[in-house]
This record gives structure tokens, sequence and C-alpha cells, in this order.
């Protein structure tokens, strides 16, 4: 049998709050039998909820909180009257006191970031955090980070973002050797930012054994799956995942409309009814649904806020993964190794330098 993992819930997080987490949760454990689960949330609402999955209140520890934190509160105002007091701030305690694995959320993305900031702080070599989220391909599930955690980044964080990222697409898929590339305007050497050249540079000059760097990538090729791992900053990430939610969202539009115009579609729509809901699945954002907080003290997911039970429990099992694998640990050794590396060359450049 596999080791019992604990999994902190924020119940009142996201849209609907329990009425999401709870069932997701329950779906969650019906899949991974090793789970176990501390929830915080108002008794209130919470308990009589809980007490329909017997099963799941048998698995939990419930934690009544005061304080939910509202999906318009802005993140000085979260942290201020939700420190020490609110589900998501004991959800993210959890986890910095070593009473769980991970953290799990669907609610206000800013204020989770900064609670998670506060709580658990950045790992020694970070110098600034990234959310990492999975991202449908033709061919599978690629990476992308930052989705919004750091807006701007030098060429030396975009190469931290790398190697968080590959190593959570290791984590996800036991890929020894992740394909990694840099999102820019075109594919050649000569094109895009400063930053992102020189990250480029880095990432060639220090050829990592354990990720593969294939240069710059355009937007268009992050669906084909060619790449395991995309790398950004924030601001340009953010806008990415939102243009392509959006895209899917209008591409469903487009589809449902044309299935209705005539019998005949409607008849063609019945025949071809099961492959419709696999492009459905496979384009609906809830269904890839967990993104990752990256380069903190402890691992803190984020769900989609309007997500259905079934992706909630998506992103219990995204946590679940990165858990069982020590991502944190691996990570921070990672960059730890790499920082002394490059002090030590600096030093010896310097000594060089001096002794001419």
């Amino acid at each position: 049998m596999a080791a019992t993992i604990t999994t902190a819930l924020d119940v009142m997080g996201g849209d609907e709050g329990a009425a999401i987490v709870i069932p997701g949760a329950e779906m969650a454990l019906a899949k991974w039998s090793e789970l176990r689960f501390r929830l915080y949330g108002d008794e209130a609402i919470v308990m009589p909820l809980l007490d329909r999955h017997p099963r799941l209140k048998q698995a939990s520890i419930f934690e009544h909180c005061d304080v939910s934190i509202r999906m318009d509160d802005k993140p000085s105002q979260a942290l201020r009257h939700g420190r020490g007091r609110s589900s998501m701030w004991r959800a993210i305690e959890a986890v910095r006191d070593g009473n769980a694995g991970f953290a799990v959320s669907a609610g206000n993305t800013g204020a989770l970031m900064v609670m998670a900031k506060f709580c658990l702080r950045t790992a020694g070599a970070v110098d600034r955090p990234a959310i990492a989220g999975l991202w449908p391909t033709l061919k599978d599930n690629c990476v992308v980070l930052d989705l919004g955690a750091t807006v701007g980044a030098d060429a030396q964080l975009l190469f931290d973002f790398a190697v968080m990222g590959a190593a959570m697409f290791r984590a996800l898929t036991g890929k020894a050797r992740p394909k990694v590339g840099l999102l820019n305007i075109g594919v050649e050497e000569v094109k895009g930012l400063e930053q992102i050249r020189d990250a480029g540079q880095k990432l060639r000059d220090a050829n990592l054994a354990n990720l593969d760097y294939v240069g710059f990538v355009e937007g268009t090729d992050i669906g084909k799956g060619d790449v395991d791992v995309i790398v950004t900053e924030g601001f340009t990430g953010n806008i990415a995942l939102k243009t392509a939610e959006g895209t899917a969202q209008q591409i469903a539009g487009y589809l449902r409309d044309g299935m209705r115009r005539t019998l005949m579609a409607r008849i063609g729509y019945l025949l071809a009814r099961d492959a419709f809901t696999r492009l459905r699945n496979k384009m609906d954002p809830k269904r890839v649904n967990g993104g990752v907080f990256l380069g903190l003290n402890g691992i803190v997911i984020k769900s989609h806020g309007h997500t259905d039970p079934e992706g909630f429990a998506a992103a219990i099992g995204v946590g679940r993964s990165i858990a069982a694998d020590g991502l944190v640990h691996k990570i921070n050794q990672e960059l730890s190794l790499l920082h002394s590396a490059r002090i030590a060359a600096s030093e010896a450049e310097a000594a060089e330098t001096g002794a001419m």
C-alpha cells in the first residue's frame, strides 16, 4: 500500500466553495486511497456536506475557520484580515508546520500567492516564485510557467524557471530529460528581448544533464506538444493562458452553434457524440487543473476558481504526484548546486583577472 499523503484544503475557496471542494475531495479519495485530508472552513457550511460523504469524513480532520477570503479581496486586504484565521491561511500553515504534504485552494489567486509567500517563504536559492500549470497539447500535456506570479524576469530568473519547470515535468511524468523552450516572438536567436536571449545563452552554456534546452518557441508551438516545458515571465504567461482559454470557449461556441443549425447537423452530432465529448474534455481548462506555486518552501496548488468536482480532484492529483516525488527538496537542491557553481565560477574569474 502506498504511503499516506495528507492534503490541506481551503474548503471555502472558489466560486462555489464547499459545494465543489467536498465532492471533489471525495472523487480524489476514490481514485487515490492513500490520501488523507485536513479541511478548513465554516463549520455551518462544511459539516452538512461532509456528512453526506462518510468515507471522506472518516479520512479527514476538520477545523473551523471564522474567516473566508473573498474572490474580489485585494491581496493586502486578504493578508491583513485573513492571516492566522482564514481557511486559506490555515491550509497553507498546515504545510508549513508539517501537518500536510501540500495545500489546495480554488480561491483568490493574488491572495493565495501573497499568503503562500508570507507563510512558507521562498526557497534559499530562489529569487521569486512562479506559477506552473499543465497545458493540453496535441500529444499530451506540457508545463508552462510563469502563469502570473512574477511580472518581468531577468535572464537568471528565467534560467531558474527552466530548472523548476523541468523538475515538475519529471515529477509528473517520469521523463528523465524534458525538452525545455523559451517563449519568444520568433525562433531565431537574434529575436526577442535581451533577457530572453541571455537566458537562452545561459541554458546552452550550462548544458544541464536533467533538461534538454531546445531553443526559442513561439506561441503557436505551445499546443503542438513538441516541447515539454515552456518558460516565460508572468505577464506574458498569464495573457497566453487567458487567450488560450478564451479561444477554447470560442471554438466550443462555434461547435454548439453549428450542431444546432440543421436537422442533419443534429443527427451528425448524435453519431459523433463521443468524439465531441473527448474534444470538449481536452479543450476544457477545468480538466487540466492545478497550477503549482514553485520556488516556495512547501507545495501549494491553485485550482481554477470556477472548476467542478472533477477538476478539483485533478488539482489534488497534481499535488499528490508532486508531494510523493519530493519536488520541493529536489528543486532546492538543484538550484543550490547551480547557485554555488555560479559563485565559484565568478570567484575564479575574478581571481584570474586580478592575477593579470
